[in-house]
C-alpha cells in the first residue's frame, strides 16, 4: 500500500511543481508586459512634436535658392530674422541671417526668441476654444458675464474673436486716459475702460474693424474664467504640451527674462540701429507679447492641426470666415485671417516695436511659411510669396 502510495502520489507532486513554475513564469511575463506599455506610452507622451525634416538631397536646391534670397533681402532690405519653411509636417528649410544684438555683433541662431507681435492672437483664441470644449465658457456669453463693469453691453466672446465688437482702440485710451508712469497691465486695462467713458465704433455684429482691445478683452476672460494668468495659461496648456520650451508670454515685471529674447530695432539714417524704446502699451497681452522660435512657432502649427489642443470642429472655426449680423463674410475666422481670394489660405502677420512676423498656411498645399524679424522690415507678405514660388519650382515630394 505504501509503495503504491509513492508512486501515485509522485506525478501529482510533480505536476504541481510544474504548474507552479509555469504561473510564476507567466505572472513574470505579465509584469514585464505592463512595463513595456508603460514604457511605451511614456515615450509616446513625452516625443517631440518636431523632428521631422526632408533629407538633404531633396532640400539642398531649395536651400541653396532660399539662402540666396535671405543674403539679398539682408542687404538690400535690412532683413535680420528667420524663415522656416515645412511640406507635409515635414521642415523643408529653416534658416537665420543677420545680427540678434547691435551693438555686440551678436548673430541670431535658432534659440532666438521674436516676439510675435498679432500672430500672438492665435494662441489667445486657441485658449478661448480649450475653455469652450471645457464647457467653461459659451461663445455667446457676453463680456459683462464675466466683467459687470465692462461699459460695452453685448459684445459677445465671439465678437471678439472675429472682431464684430466695435470696441475703442485701447492704444488711444491708454495714451490719453492712463495716468501712471508704469504701463497698464490687462486687468488694469479693463478697469480703465469702465471709468475712461470712451465711445465705442459701433453695435456688436454689425461690421468688421481689427481689434487690439478685443484680443486684450479675450485674455482677461481667460485669466478671469481659469484663475490664472494669461501667461500661466499658455504655459500649462500650450507651451508644455507642445513642447515649445523656449516659449513664453512677455512681462515687463518679470526680471529673469530669457537671455534669447530679441528687441525691436528701426534703422536710423541709412545705417545705425537704434532699439526702439518700451511704450505704455507694451505690459497688455493677448494681442500680441508671445516670444518664441521659429521651430516652436512651427510645433505649434502641428499641435494645432493634429487635434492636440483642440477639436477639429473648434479648428475649422478658427480656420473659417466670420460674418456680420447682415450675413456679409468677412475676412478673418478666430485668431486667423482668411485670404479674401483663397480661403485655403490662413495666416497672420504683426508689427510691434521693430518686430514683423507672419505665419502663412496654403492648407491645400499642407505648406508653412514663417518669417521672423526685428529690425521692421515691411516686406513679410511679398517675401512669402517668393518664398513660396522657390519650394514650388524646386521640390520635388
Amino acid at each position: 500500500m505504501k509503495k503504491y502510495f509513492r508512486y501515485s502520489v509522485l506525478p501529482i507532486i510533480i505536476t504541481l511543481i510544474v504548474l507552479a513554475f509555469s504561473t510564476k513564469n507567466e505572472g513574470s511575463k505579465t509584469v514585464k508586459l505592463f512595463h513595456t506599455v508603460s514604457d511605451t506610452a511614456s515615450i509616446e507622451a513625452t516625443e517631440p512634436i518636431l523632428e521631422k525634416k526632408y533629407p538633404i538631397e531633396i532640400t539642398q536646391k531649395v536651400s541653396n535658392k532660399l539662402d540666396s534670397l535671405l543674403q539679398r533681402i539682408n542687404k538690400r532690405h535690412d532683413f535680420h530674422g528667420s524663415v522656416l519653411v515645412a511640406k507635409n509636417g515635414k521642415i523643408v528649410y529653416n534658416n537665420h541671417i543677420g545680427f540678434a544684438d547691435f551693438r555686440k555683433k551678436e548673430p541670431l541662431n535658432k534659440t532666438s526668441l521674436f516676439q510675435l507681435a498679432s500672430v500672438s492672437k492665435q494662441f489667445t483664441a486657441a485658449a478661448i476654444m480649450m475653455l469652450y470644449e471645457r464647457n467653461q465658457i459659451k461663445l455667446t456669453d457676453t463680456v459683462n458675464s464675466y466683467f459687470p463693469d465692462f461699459p460695452y453691453e453685448g459684445v459677445t466672446i465671439k465678437n471678439l474673436l472675429n472682431h464684430t465688437a466695435g470696441l475703442p482702440k485701447y492704444f488711444w485710451v491708454a495714451e490719453h486716459k492712463w495716468k501712471k508712469e508704469k504701463a497698464p497691465t490687462n486687468s488694469e486695462m479693463m478697469r480703465l475702460f469702465a471709468s475712461s467713458n470712451v465711445q465705442r465704433f459701433f453695435k456688436p455684429g454689425r461690421n468688421f474693424d481689427y481689434s487690439n482691445t478685443g484680443y486684450l478683452v479675450l485674455a482677461s476672460i481667460v485669466e478671469k474664467v481659469a484663475g490664472v494668468s494669461f501667461s500661466a495659461f499658455l504655459e500649462k496648456n500650450i507651451f508644455e504640451p507642445l513642447e515649445m520650451n523656449q516659449s513664453f508670454v512677455y512681462n515687463p515685471e518679470n526680471k529673469n527674462i530669457n537671455k534669447n529674447h530679441l528687441f525691436g530695432y528701426r534703422l536710423y539714417k541709412g545705417w545705425k540701429h537704434l532699439k526702439i524704446n518700451n511704450t505704455v502699451n507694451d505690459a497688455v497681452v493677448g494681442d500680441k507679447n508671445v516670444y518664441t522660435t521659429s521651430e516652436d512657432l512651427f510645433k505649434w502649427v502641428l499641435g494645432l492641426n493634429n487635434g492636440k489642443l483642440i477639436s477639429e470642429e473648434s479648428l475649422n472655426l478658427m480656420y473659417t470666415n466670420g460674418e456680420t449680423i447682415y450675413k456679409r463674410k468677412i475676412p478673418y475666422g478666430f485668431g486667423f485671417r482668411i485670404d479674401p481670394k483663397d480661403t485655403n489660405i490662413v495666416y497672420h502677420h504683426g508689427k510691434w516695436n521693430g518686430f514683423s512676423t507672419g505665419l502663412t498656411q496654403f492648407l491645400d498645399e499642407n505648406l508653412v511659411v514663417i518669417v521672423l524679424e526685428h529690425t521692421s522690415y515691411s516686406g513679410i507678405s511679398s517675401l512669402t510669396k517668393k518664398v513660396k514660388k522657390i519650394v514650388g519650382e524646386n521640390l520635388n515630394v
